[in-house]
């Protein structure tokens, strides 16, 4: 297993596992059309704008890319695993890499509805902040950031 640096040498790798995993974890809640607009291609621009803006992403490869995270001073982003490659320990060892590699109290944001990954958060000793961004009626993000003592 290992985790590299984004560079535009591997970028195209990085964004098929962005786009596939976002799209997987977006589906059941946004329409059709939105979900399939986020391509490798647009997925791509993005990741390559977030590290122009000073994000560090990186790439966890398995024999195969099999997942991603950024890392912007000390807020974790864009922590996506491969749907098939979900519940084999990847978004673990993505995020602790990720807690590693902040400056500060590692935060991060998440969806309300994702309670696959506030379990992860929260097992790794994260906690809600109290922060919340309305999306809509029924959604919101939550931020999250690490208790002090607690980097399991």
């Amino acid at each position: 297993m290992r985790i590299d640096i984004v560079t535009e040498a591997n970028l195209p790798l990085a964004a098929q596992v962005h786009a596939a995993s976002w799209q997987a974890s977006h589906r059941s809640f946004c329409r059709a059309d939105f979900v399939q607009a986020h391509t490798p291609e647009r997925q791509a621009r993005y990741l390559l704008d977030k590290i122009r803006q000073g994000a560090r992403v990186w790439l966890l490869t398995d024999g195969r890319p099999v997942g991603v995270v950024s890392v912007t001073l000390s807020l974790i982003e864009d922590l996506y695993v491969l749907p098939e490659c979900q519940s084999r320990g990847y978004g673990t060892r993505l995020l602790r890499f990720a807690m590693e590699q902040c400056a500060e109290t590692p935060t991060l944001w998440i969806l309300s509805n994702n309670s696959g990954a506030r379990r992860l958060y929260e097992r790794l000793g994260f906690r809600p902040t109290g922060r919340l961004h309305s999306l809509s009626e029924t959604l919101n993000e939550i931020e999250f950031a690490l208790t002090a003592g607690e980097n399991a």
